[in-house]
C-alpha cells in the first residue's frame, strides 16, 4: 500500500481523520471537487448536509474506483463547507459515517476542513476533493 496513516504522538487524535499521511508510491491521482449530485447530475439530498457529505464521499469512491484506486489510496481529503460552523460537525460525521457503512470503509485520510461562503450551486452545501497515491 502506498498510504501510511498516523497520528504522531503530541498532536490530538480525531476520529474522522489521521494527522499525517506518508505517500510511498509513484503514480497521484487529484479527484476534482464532488458535490452531492448523482450519475445524472441531480443534486441529492437538498438542504440536508448529512445526506450531501453522505452523496460526495460515494462520488469520491466512484472516481477513485474509476481509476483503480480506492479510499485506501488517499492521502488527503478536501472538505468545503458552505457557511461552516462548529455545529455542524455533528452532521458532517453523520454523513461521512453512512457513507462509511455503505462503502464498508472506514474514511480517515487526513483532511482539511474549510469553511466558505458559496459554492457554484446554490443548492450545494458541501464539496469534498481527494488525492490519492497509488504505486
Amino acid at each position: 500500500m502506498a498510504i501510511t496513516l498516523v497520528n504522531p504522538n503530541g498532536l490530538p487524535m480525531i476520529d474522522a481523520y489521521r494527522q499525517v499521511s506518508i505517500a510511498t508510491g509513484s503514480k497521484l491521482v487529484f479527484v476534482a471537487g464532488q458535490v452531492a449530485w448523482d450519475g445524472d447530475g441531480v443534486t441529492v439530498g437538498e438542504g440536508d448536509l448529512a445526506a450531501q457529505v453522505e452523496q460526495c464521499y460515494h462520488n469520491i469512491a466512484t472516481a477513485l474506483t474509476g481509476v483503480g484506486a480506492s479510499f485506501d489510496d488517499v492521502a488527503k481529503l478536501t472538505v468545503h463547507v458552505v457557511d461552516w460552523t462548529p455545529d455542524k460537525m455533528p452532521l458532517l460525521m453523520e454523513g461521512l459515517g453512512r457513507a462509511a457503512e455503505k462503502l464498508g470503509l472506514t474514511a480517515t485520510p487526513p483532511a482539511t476542513l474549510l469553511g466558505v461562503a458559496a459554492l457554484d450551486v446554490p443548492a450545494h452545501l458541501v464539496e469534498v476533493e481527494a488525492t490519492a497515491v497509488l504505486d
